[in-house]
């Protein structure tokens, strides 16, 4: 009992030890299978980012993600969130996560050994897709996105493995069995274990994409990388699976990590056997959850104005007379995903002490913040580009190639506080809500605000697209993504500070409840 009493206490460290690592040595067997968990999601996660921006960027075109993400996207979210919450009426928690995340590894399996190696088989020609295109002109990048169907579900599955195995099921898990002493120093380190599979996986994508010189003339190299790449994300998919299944035989059944005595009661007790339309009205009926959502959204929307205009312009760096070259942007975008894992790891650094020493508001406003400096300065150059030609001139390189850079820093910037901050701030917000918000709340927000920020910023954009001409690009578009980014921001940081108030109040309700127990 006295084993079980002090690991529910405080513990102490040296201000040293506070900074750099403050876990026991005991919380080592807890911690460590769930920091590798996040390593293996996250490992997949860039790989899956670099390989559908390939895929629909360079063979379809920027322009046409704004439609794929409102058409498919979201309605596969949508779709997913009345499956889950279905499945969690009827399976227990530990064959949901398995009923969750097992098709996702046979889809990207299947990608690479039957898909792709049939794909004119299985899509229409190139002269059916500019007839329809011609004869609809309304309806062009939708039809441009049927030409090649097979990577636009890529692209939608991909997706959302980063909402529902790294927002969803992951952090519900750690939500579940992890003590808010235990979150304070567990999450902030989460990422930082995390994102070093950022590193890792990211100069994967770039050796396995760089294999110009081993193949002879007319060979699919991007076939053959494509090939590899599901590969590493089936292997990865499976050690998350195994993780997960020790640590339900191991963890969970070990009182020192996991009261599981308590945890059953309170299911029962706080998990009634709701309806979707009846947890659907519980959940629009929290301004908690609602103020949560609009941080997501707020983040989805602002990320996603910005980021479509920079990878249409990385598209044209790597496009010439001869074609799009697919290996060299997916290499291009593992070199990036590895310095977006170096400079997140430093951001964590450098700021996981921020909550503690300046509270939640401050770890929560720093990523909008960020955000808008960044997004401004890159649209400012887009913008502005003929008048700033002597800055292009006297760094030696292209318009292009300058906004592609400029990009790039931007979104290591956006990327980085996100993990660092804005993730870990988020899911300590879940902390002290009951486990109907935990569970069928999160699934919601997590998975509809998320994609409703990314959809809706493409909303925006295929707005724009539709309305300027009939040639608008998303360098034509760009003064008006611009301001509408701003506006957003401003309301992301409006939905922070009425969530941090909140979010006090709750977590103070939480605490004198486990002191009267």
């Amino acid at each position: 009992m006295a084993v079980k009493h002090t690991s529910h206490k405080e513990p102490e460290f040296s201000k040293l030890r506070a900074a750099l690592w403050p876990i026991q040595g005991s919380e080592m067997k807890k911690f460590l299978p769930m920091a590798f968990m996040m390593f293996f999601i996250l490992f997949n996660y860039t790989i899956l980012r670099d390989t559908k921006d390939t895929l629909v960027i360079g063979f379809v075109g920027a322009e046409s993600v704004n439609f794929l993400k409102f058409w498919g996207v979201m309605p596969a979210s949508v779709l997913f969130v009345v499956l889950y919450t279905k499945m969690s009426n009827l399976l227990s928690k530990e064959n949901l996560f398995y009923a969750t995340i097992v098709p996702f590894i046979v889809f990207f399996g299947a990608f690479a050994l039957v898909i792709y190696p049939n794909k004119e088989l299985l899509h229409p020609t190139v002269e059916t897709v500019q007839a329809y295109q011609q004869a609809f002109p309304v309806l062009r990048f939708i039809f441009a996105l049927w030409g090649d169907w097979s990577y636009s579900v890529f692209y939608i599955m991909s997706e959302l493995w980063g909402t529902v195995v790294i927002a969803l099921l992951f952090w519900q898990f750690a939500n579940e069995i992890t003590r808010t002493t235990e979150a304070k120093r567990f999450y902030p380190l989460f990422p930082l274990i995390g994102n070093i599979s950022l590193i890792l996986s990211g100069q994967t994508v770039t050796y396995l994409s760089d294999i110009h010189d081993k193949y002879p003339a007319g060979t699919d190299t991007w076939g053959i990388s494509i090939n590899y790449m599901m590969s590493a994300v089936v292997i990865a998919g499976l050690a998350t699976i195994a993780i997960y299944w020790w640590m339900n035989k191991n963890i969970l059944t070990d009182s020192r990590y996991y009261d599981s005595t308590e945890s059953s009661k309170k299911v029962k007790k706080d998990k009634p056997k709701l309806s979707i339309m009846e947890s659907f009205k519980y959940i629009l009926s929290s301004p908690y959850l609602g103020y949560i959502a609009i941080l997501l959204i707020g983040y989805g929307m602002a990320i996603n104005l910005v980021e479509v205009t920079w990878k249409g312009q990385i598209r044209l760096n790597y496009t010439d007379a001869a074609g799009f070259h697919a290996n060299d942007y997916s290499a291009f975008m593992g070199n990036f995903s590895t310095f977006t894992g170096i400079a997140t790891i430093l951001l964590i650094l450098m700021s996981k002490g921020i909550v503690r020493r300046y509270g939640w508001f401050t770890g929560a406003v720093l990523t909008p913040i960020a955000l808008g400096i960044s997004g401004t300065l890159f649209f400012t150059f887009v913008v502005f580009r003929e008048d700033l030609s002597w800055l292009t001139v006297a760094m030696g390189a292209t318009p292009v190639f300058m906004a592609v850079m400029i990009g790039a820093g931007q979104n290591i910037l956006s990327k980085g506080t996100k993990y660092a901050l804005f993730d870990p701030t988020k899911e300590m917000a879940y902390i002290p809500l009951d486990q109907e918000l935990k569970v069928k709340g999160k699934a919601a927000v997590d998975v509809i605000g998320g994609r409703l920020g990314k959809s809706g910023g493409g909303l925006i954009q295929q707005f724009l697209l539709l309305m300027v001409s009939s040639t608008a690009t998303q360098i034509t578009i760009a003064p008006y993504t611009c301001a509408m980014m701003v506006f957003v921001i401003v309301l992301w940081i409006f939905a922070v500070s009425k969530l941090s108030k909140l979010y006090t109040k709750q977590l103070a309700v939480k605490e004198l409840e486990q002191k009267t127990k």
